[in-house]
């Protein structure tokens, strides 16, 4: 058997090995039954703690010992409150050094979890600890101190995506670090046209990365607000989107997510009543000139790459978007281009062939 095209091999154990590997199980299963017993009792000790980390220096996945060692910080390594705000009677010296305390602490255990996020890039327990410490950061430090550390890790987050620049994990991650970073709590201020700029920069390192490309459509419509976009210049922006994407397109009309990117931008010119579009001024006519030219661009693809069903499948939903801004009937040009199209998309792929006969269906 074969999986994503690699042959599977069985591994064949020694006898020494097998035995080496039920030495490891047990070991595992007495450090788990420590855990527990020690849970049971509600006691969470330094004990406890150094527990936890053997365990997850084994296996990260195991989220509830995640939770394990969260109890274990608030119950016996940072300081007994989380309240910033404090009464005029309390010692200022014992507020910093549980301040000073509290960091050391925050950021030993941010180091803990670099290594197994390292090894293990997509594990969502740890992703989901270190946010936890991060939220703890404000609760419990200065702003400044806080806000340095958010923004070393959001510096971490470059470095994660410059190993793996397609993990949605650390995407997503990122997304949620620079709305801290631009919220109140942290005295930000936004950060869009840097993020924008950022997603620049992974496209053109790769240009199928598709959560850059998914990061960028959101960063639109706040980065076209606070530059106080008119319509003049909304349009030139949305020019400038799709030259960007169909010059991509010219280079890899294989890759669906620039397929995606473009739907996306030829959404925002149709409309769907449903969302904000970056030009929400254009005439009915230049969504007309603005469909024809991106579906003359995509014909163009034809003469090069004749079998790649994304351009067929673009080219079908746009004609009928097209008709539907035309109202043209079912014997227009354009319908009769769309039947050649559907019959080759059948044919590309025919285990949608219910999807395409639904087309058929919309444009007549």
């Amino acid at each position: 058997m074969a999986s994503h095209g690699v042959a599977r091999t069985t591994r064949t154990r020694t006898e020494e090995q097998r035995l080496q590997d039920l030495e490891k199980i047990k070991k595992y299963r007495d450090l788990e039954t420590q855990i527990r017993t020690q849970v049971a009792s509600g006691t969470y000790t330094l004990d406890l703690f150094e527990l936890t980390t053997k365990l997850l220096r084994h296996n990260p996945e195991y989220y509830t010992i995640w939770n394990v060692r969260r109890r274990c910080l608030i119950s016996c390594l940072l300081s007994g409150t989380a309240d910033q705000t404090t009464s005029d009677a309390q010692d200022e010296t014992s507020n910093t050094k549980n301040q000073d305390s509290d960091s050391q602490v925050l950021q030993s255990e941010i180091a803990f979890t670099m290594p197994l996020l390292l090894e293990f890039p997509k594990c969502y327990w740890i992703w989901n600890f270190r946010q936890w410490l991060l939220s703890q950061a404000i609760q419990r430090l200065p702003l400044p101190v806080a806000r340095k550390i958010w923004e070393t890790e959001l510096g971490l987050v470059s470095k994660m995506l410059n190993r793996d620049q397609r993990n949605y994990h650390a995407w997503g991650y990122r997304r949620l670090v620079v709305a801290q970073l631009e919220s109140s709590k942290l005295d930000g201020k936004s950060m869009a046209e840097d993020e924008f700029a950022y997603t620049t920069k992974m496209i053109r390192q790769s240009l199928s990365n598709f959560s850059a490309w998914h990061n960028r459509s959101q960063l639109i419509p706040k980065v076209l607000d606070q530059r106080g976009a008119d319509d003049k210049a909304r349009a030139a922006f949305l020019s400038e989107e799709l030259d960007l994407v169909r010059d991509a397109l010219n280079v890899g009309p294989e890759d669906q997510s620039l397929w995606y990117y473009h739907q996306y931008l030829v959404s925002q010119i149709v409309g769907d009543g449903n969302r904000q579009s970056i030009t929400p001024a254009l005439t009915v006519d230049e969504k007309i000139t603005y469909l024809k030219h991106e579906i003359d661009e995509i014909k163009d693809l034809l003469e090069d790459y004749a079998d790649i069903k994304w351009i067929y499948e673009a080219l079908s939903e746009y004609t009928v978007a097209l008709e539907r801004l035309q109202r043209t009937d079912s014997n227009s040009a354009e319908a009769g281009d769309l039947q050649v199209w559907l019959s080759k998309l059948r044919t590309l792929d025919p285990m949608r062939t219910g999807r395409w006969n639904d087309v058929e269906q919309l444009a007549t």
